[in-house]
């Protein structure tokens, strides 16, 4: 029985793996959770899969936690430190990474230190520091499994393949609920609207993201350090219909494709099974009733993150950190009603123009270099 640690299990990706868990009770076993403030949510999770271990990284929601469960015996940690205190107790074998933002680096990196397999949800971590992430898998001999829809249909169009042979990688967007929308239009778009995603149930901060398109710019910088594959061979495809997850293009002209339903419970229920497929009760995809299957180019006009990510993994350094900092604010602004939705791409290259560059950033310059572009962010937004 494999034990599961899932950081931000109150999240989109942390209950979907719990629908995993309940359809395999005697294969999996919850031994830690996490949340940052969702408490009442984690005390109802804590109470159903009874884990060894819960944290909160709001503090202030310790004695609430603590007096919930104090007739069971589950020990009960706060504070975003305890996180990371948390995935290195030896009992865990898998580590969800589903924490949204930058708040996830520094656990996944000592999930990573304490040899824990990760199943990474997480996709800031390899956008702020992915050289870093990639060597320490290396070091310590930890596989990474992909949960995102993309990534996790890009590894399974691998498997078994030379990757060498790789042409190009094809990564497929939806496009958000804004993708037919002119210039003046997203001039008036609110975040109630941008919450309304087509096709996929995601946290608020990431539906935001996929609007914007920076949840692909994001994308594409995660597929440049997972897959090892230089920026110039991965392609994004807007493809509305969201059944064509992504495809791999080999030099032979051959492309595979994974193709499903939009429900994130396959991906991650691969991820803890890898290498083998296990039956799922998901909704099966039927290809008689899918007969329009559409691609296009990103508008890279009228979604200039997708454009900042490109120049930001370009760029190279701590420049990919810069740009998840300066998202983190105005993604935040926006939904709060003090940023607007095109003026979000703004404040970003304007804290991409003013940020110290950092040519071969340790953890502590990102540490450093978060802090710096937050302060730089919030300053440019108050003008």
């Amino acid at each position: 029985m494999k034990q599961i640690a899932i950081l931000g299990s109150t999240g989109s990706i942390g209950t979907q793996t719990l629908d995993v868990v309940r359809q395999y009770p005697s294969e999996f076993s919850v031994y830690a959770l996490s949340a940052h403030r969702n408490v009442e949510l984690l005390i109802q999770q804590a109470l159903e899969f009874n884990p060894a271990v819960v944290c909160i990284a709001d503090e202030s929601c310790y004695v609430r936690l603590r007096d919930a469960l104090s007739d069971l015996p589950i020990k009960v940690m706060a504070g975003k430190n305890s996180i990371s205190e948390m995935v290195t107790l030896p009992a865990i074998d898998v580590v969800v990474a589903a924490m949204v933002g930058y708040a996830g680096l520094q656990p996944t990196m000592q999930a990573i230190r304490a040899k824990k397999m990760i199943a990474l949800a997480n996709k800031e971590t390899l956008v702020v520091a992915g050289e870093i992430i990639c060597r320490l898998a290396q070091r310590y001999k930890v596989p990474i499994l992909p949960v995102d829809s993309e990534h996790s249909a890009i590894y399974q169009c691998l498997v078994g393949e030379d990757r060498n042979r790789v042409e190009k990688l094809l990564l497929t967007a939806s496009g958000g609920p804004f993708r037919t929308f002119t210039h003046d239009q997203m001039l008036r778009v609110t975040a109630a609207q941008a919450l309304q995603h087509p096709n996929w149930d995601m946290g608020a901060k990431i539906t935001i993201d996929s609007a914007s398109m920076m949840n692909k710019g994001f994308e594409v910088i995660e597929a440049r350090w997972l897959f090892d594959m230089p920026v110039e061979k991965i392609q994004v495809l807007v493809h509305p219909q969201s059944v064509v997850h992504s495809a791999v293009q080999f030099v032979d002209g051959s492309v595979k494709a994974q193709l499903g339903t939009p429900d994130m419970r396959i991906p991650i229920q691969y991820a803890l099974t890898y290498p083998e497929r296990w039956q799922s009760d998901v909704p099966r995809l039927d290809l008689f009733a899918t007969n329009n299957l559409s691609f296009e180019a990103p508008d890279m006009e009228r979604f200039p993150n997708l454009r900042l990510a490109y120049e930001a993994i370009e760029k190279g350094g701590n420049i990919p950190c810069v740009l998840n900092a300066a998202n983190e604010v105005v993604n935040q602004a926006f939904r709060d009603g003090k940023c607007g939705f095109l003026q979000m791409s703004d404040v970003i290259a304007k804290a991409m123009d003013r940020a110290s560059y950092i040519a071969n950033p340790t953890y502590e310059d990102y540490v450093q270099t978060d802090a710096e572009v937050r302060r730089i962010a919030l300053e440019i937004l108050k003008r």
